[in-house]
């Protein structure tokens, strides 16, 4: 059965399948709405359902509280139509303003940073102008239909090339071959820009940006992209990993805080005592704001990461629901 939704704000019409998501349609539709994960992790696709029933399908419950849920508010990407709905997105926005494409690319380097992370740059096709905004991330399309998801590392100026950061995944089929058989000149299909995680512009609040690991690519393009342009608003950048070996572009970093003006870098380890910050990286967050009310904040990580500063930030500093911008990092099964 098919249902008819209307999107707010600007009451945009599409229709929906039962077996379709309310994201899923409305990208289908052309209309982009604030999404991240796809997944139910991230909780940047939360939305008012204001009229009818969806089914909420499975999702992180971190992501969508109990009492959320109550409001009557969902997961786009994960709620499917039971009947004809209205729903409310925090924006609208058509998708193409910049269309998603398929597209081949080359391997032009490999460079690994870190014994479970390798950079791996992609040559895009000359006769193709792929534009993107900084912090989307594309889908590499794999041979029998399946998908991997890496967020884009560059900034869309230093375009002609996707910069993607990959972690090993112990038993994984896309990441380990990456590792182990990957070589130059191999060519790969991908699609994309793909996610609603950049930089939102006409803010003129200070920024906290928080990466976990590899959470550090799409931040990497959005601190390019800051440095670019000649943002002047105060940034706060928090890197957190276990070891020093996973702050593996620590020295790009440092140089952000000459290159931007108003940019303070801090790194976070976890398991390992050294001379710099200790701990988890949203703690530290914690520790440094006691008021985050007047604050955008950018996070990138693990899901577990961003529901803690989804929850810390918003229920203890003050941080408007709307103000967090997040991508969490899921993982494909090992088999699939």
């Amino acid at each position: 059965m098919t249902h008819r939704i209307s999107l707010q704000p600007g009451d945009h019409p599409f229709e929906a399948d039962d077996d379709q998501t309310v994201l899923e349609a409305a990208l289908g539709a052309g209309l982009l709405l604030p999404h991240g994960c796809r997944d139910g992790a991230c909780g940047a696709c939360k939305g008012r359902v204001l009229e009818g029933r969806v089914d909420y399908g499975r999702y992180v419950a971190g992501a969508l509280t109990a009492a959320e849920r109550a409001e009557g508010l969902a997961l786009f990407c994960c709620a499917k139509p039971l009947t004809d709905l209205v729903v409310q997105a925090r924006t609208v926005s058509r998708a193409d303003e910049i269309p998603v494409k398929k597209l081949p690319c080359r391997v032009q380097k490999l460079e690994r940073l870190a014994d479970d992370v390798m950079v791996v740059d992609l040559k895009l096709p000359a006769s193709e102008n792929f534009a993107f905004r900084a912090g989307q991330y594309v889908d590499i399309l794999l041979a029998d239909g399946q998908r991997r998801s890496f967020s884009i590392a560059n900034a869309p100026h230093d375009g002609g090339h996707l910069e993607l950061h990959v972690r090993r995944i112990d038993g994984g089929r896309f990441t380990g071959h990456v590792f182990a058989t990957m070589k130059e000149k191999e060519i790969l299909r991908f699609e994309g820009p793909l996610g609603s995680f950049w930089l939102r512009e006409d803010s003129t609040r200070p920024i906290v940006m928080i990466a976990g690991g590899t959470g550090f690519a799409p931040i990497k393009g959005l601190v390019e992209h800051a440095i670019h342009a000649g943002l002047t608003r105060p940034v706060t950048l928090y890197w957190g990993a276990r070891t020093r070996s996973g702050l593996y572009m620590d020295a790009l970093a440092r140089t952000w805080e000459t290159a931007l003006p108003g940019l303070r870098y801090v790194p976070v380890l976890s398991d390992e005592a050294w001379e710099g910050r200790c701990g988890l990286v949203h703690q530290a967050v914690l520790d440094d704001f006691a008021d985050l009310s007047g604050f955008d904040v950018y996070a990138c990580g693990a899901p577990a990461m961003i529901d803690a500063a989804r929850a810390n930030f918003c229920a203890e500093r003050g941080l408007p629901a709307e103000a967090f911008f997040a991508d969490a990092f899921t993982f494909a099964s090992p088999a699939n």
